[in-house]
């Protein structure tokens, strides 16, 4: 396992996200706990020492996991973060309660790493709002010590981003962004690494395969890269990407197999960091993809749980992205049937609920509409 120092602790490069773990009956609150427990041993025993989770993962039942696994290991041996969820006012004016609840939940007296979670345009002012007084209260738990380490993940514009860090720089430790090879350009992850660097922050990588949708590509394209490494797995070479980048720590991978568990840790022995011809080839395999790309959906699926009607927003923008790739209409009803009501997008009713709870800023009302107006599901 490759390790990066941070302060005066060496974490692992490879990060256990803890969002998309495995479930029984695609519930997500009804983890299949016999699979994680072996994957999480398997992580251990290979050199995985950050565990990355949150207040929202799992319908909340992720930070429950995270406690109720860990705590079968020597506390030194693993660094955990979790992230206060600032998505609706209310829990700003409960943050003494919420993280005494994340401690409990998680089974420890500290936590390693504790992040503000997604600073975004549709909620920055309430982080910087000092009358809610979060950073207030947050730095007050550092100085007590049940926070060693505190940053934020964002998905902020860029002239919001440079406000937060103006307004906030002696605070933060580390910064969490969305960076992989489709997003250096269409999440403006060049410009925010930028800035990064010129607060002296580390980065830490979320979404380095967008949700697994830079897991398999299609048939020439693969070529493409094999043609260059042929022993590398496709996923691989999106952690190759990342790898150029010195500033970067940890890259969370949110894995849900063993097979996934194992091909990333494999791919984390060794440093391989792709060449300048290989660099140029991903970022123009990624201008060809933006070309047809329809929302940047990464099925974080923080919008469910706001959604009045209980549309799985993220299966529909999926398929609707399917759509734009194979150009098959009859594969649209067959697709999102099995989800019954949960899968018709016609359903929406445009409350945009869902929209401020979404960190990539998609227009989900308005894609819904266009998506049910296209199609007629269910015949």
């Amino acid at each position: 396992m490759l390790y990066r120092k941070f302060k005066d602790i060496d974490v692992s490069a490879l990060g256990f996200g803890l969002m998309r773990l495995p479930c029984l009956n695609d519930d997500r609150k009804q983890l299949d706990m016999k699979k994680v427990r072996e994957m999480v041993y398997y992580a251990m025993e290979h050199g995985i020492n950050y565990y990355d989770t949150a207040y929202t993962y799992h319908d909340g039942e992720s930070e429950r996991i995270a406690g109720k696994l860990l705590n079968e290991y020597p506390r030194e041996r693993f660094y955990l973060a979790t992230k206060f969820p600032g998505f609706e006012r209310e829990r700003f004016l409960r943050a003494p309660e919420i993280f005494q609840e994340q401690l409990d939940k998680c089974q420890v007296d500290y936590f390693d790493f504790y992040l503000m979670h997604s600073v975004s345009d549709n909620n920055i002012a309430l982080y910087m709002d000092d009358e809610l007084g979060l950073m207030d209260y947050l730095l007050k738990e550092k100085k007590a010590g049940r926070i060693r380490h505190l940053g934020f993940s964002t998905h902020s514009s860029i002239g919001n981003l440079r406000l937060f860090l103006e307004k906030y720089q002696d605070a933060f430790e580390f910064c969490q962004i969305q960076i992989n090879w489709i997003d250096w350009s269409y999440q403006n992850a060049k410009e925010k690494m930028d800035i990064l660097r010129g607060y002296d922050l580390p980065v830490w990588v979320m979404e380095p395969l967008r949700g697994g949708y830079l897991a398999s590509l299609d048939e020439e394209e693969e070529a493409t890269l094999r043609a260059m490494r042929p022993n590398e797995g496709i996923p691989a070479w999106s952690f190759r990407y990342l790898q150029q980048f010195s500033e970067i720590g940890v890259i969370l991978s949110g894995m849900s197999t063993m097979e996934q568990l194992k091909d990333n840790i494999e791919t984390f022995s060794q440093f391989k960091p792709v060449s300048e011809k290989e660099n140029e080839a991903l970022l123009t395999l990624a201008k060809n993809k933006l070309a047809e790309l329809v929302v940047p959906c990464t099925t974080c699926r923080y919008c469910v749980s706001e959604c009045p009607q209980e549309l799985d927003i993220p299966e529909i923008l999926e398929t609707c992205n399917m759509y734009a790739f194979i150009k098959q209409i009859t594969n649209i009803p067959r697709r999102l049937q099995p989800l019954g009501d949960a899968g018709d997008p016609r359903r929406c009713i445009a409350c945009r609920s869902c929209e401020s709870a979404c960190p990539q800023n998609i227009l989900i009302a308005e894609t819904m509409s266009k998506f049910g107006a296209k199609w007629k599901l269910g015949n």
